[in-house]
């Protein structure tokens, strides 16, 4: 049985997010152990469990049952792609917390260079991926969302960044009291404003199993982060509003005109006429989006995940 380090004197916590990944789950703690030994401090290793169907449970404890320094978070359901991993970040202890995904596309051995960076200042080391093989549809999707983010987003999201990284104890605490419901962690990271470092990384081909991804998880997902990230995006009806408002004043000038000189001036009335409702109607969305923002703000509160079970967890963590 290897004994785990008391909490208070861990340096780092690995976090790992999983659902149904039987397949990867022992490889990828022996994996992780075996970088974190290299860093010679005392760690941690957290499986957070979001409702598996298959034997990814059954794995951990297992492993639990021979290791101490690894840790398991079962919850109640699946509560999505955004709230686990977010509360395994903030439940760990470590000095830094590192965390990754258990398939092997967030590559064990980049740990190593994470915390060379962290001993040297860095704050927040994120890992970037360098390429990676998809559809066109799916790339130019991609891109899209990315430049939609850098327009519309209240702080700079990292291009091709998964959330494979390395955070100090600060930042999460910091991101946690964000108290953020459905929390895009690695864009909360950067709006802390800590000093953050990146590392380009080519990521490799899922080692194990079926990816738990699909078109509509993954655009649950952009959808989910867009709204974290972004509260400006509540006004676009209002800016929208004055874009319409200022084409109705536009006509306006042409009606009066036509009218004077005694011309048709019906085809430019009815134009003032829709455009001014269009108008007043994005202004009316626009102004209520604001309403729910800050409705939302005030009244935060909803735990990110209800857990079932909790193991090899001390009563002092």
């Amino acid at each position: 049985m290897q004994e785990a380090a008391n909490s208070s004197d861990l340096v780092f916590s690995v976090v790992i997010p999983c659902r149904n990944e039987e397949e990867n789950v022992v490889a990828i703690a022996e994996a992780v152990i075996l970088e974190m030994e290299k860093a010679g401090e005392p760690f941690d290793l957290i499986f957070i469990d979001n409702a598996s169907e298959d034997r990814t449970v059954e794995l951990i404890r297992e492993m639990c049952a021979r290791d101490e320094r690894i840790r398991l978070i079962c919850n109640a359901r699946n509560f999505g792609q955004l709230r686990s991993p977010a509360h395994a970040v903030y439940t760990a202890k470590g000095k830094a917390i590192i965390a990754l995904c258990a398939d092997f596309q967030d590559p064990p051995g980049l740990i190593g260079q994470f915390i060379e960076r962290w001993r040297e200042g860095a704050d927040i080391v994120l890992g970037v991926r360098k390429a990676e093989k998809s559809s066109l549809l799916l790339t130019f999707c991609r891109n899209l969302s990315y430049r939609f983010a850098a327009r519309f987003g209240d702080y700079p999201i990292i291009p091709n960044a998964t959330g494979f990284g390395l955070f100090d104890r600060k930042v999460v605490r910091a991101a946690a009291a964000i108290n953020e419901p459905e929390p895009f962690l690695r864009g909360m990271l950067v709006e802390t404003g800590y000093r953050m470092e990146t590392i380009s990384f080519f990521r490799p081909e899922r080692a194990g199993g079926r990816s738990n991804n699909n078109f509509f998880s993954l655009l649950d997902f952009a959808i989910s982060s867009f709204s974290g990230a972004s509260k400006r995006m509540l006004r676009i009806p209002l800016y929208l509003g004055a874009m319409i408002g200022l084409l109705a004043l536009a006509a306006l000038p042409v009606v009066l005109y036509t009218a004077l000189t005694g011309g048709s001036a019906i085809f430019w009335l009815t134009a003032f006429a829709f455009e001014a409702q269009f108008a007043l109607i994005f202004m009316v969305l626009g102004l209520l989006g604001d309403q729910i923002r800050l409705i939302s703000e005030r009244t935060r509160g909803t735990p990110l995940v209800i857990e079932r079970e909790r193991i090899n967890f001390p009563p002092d963590y």
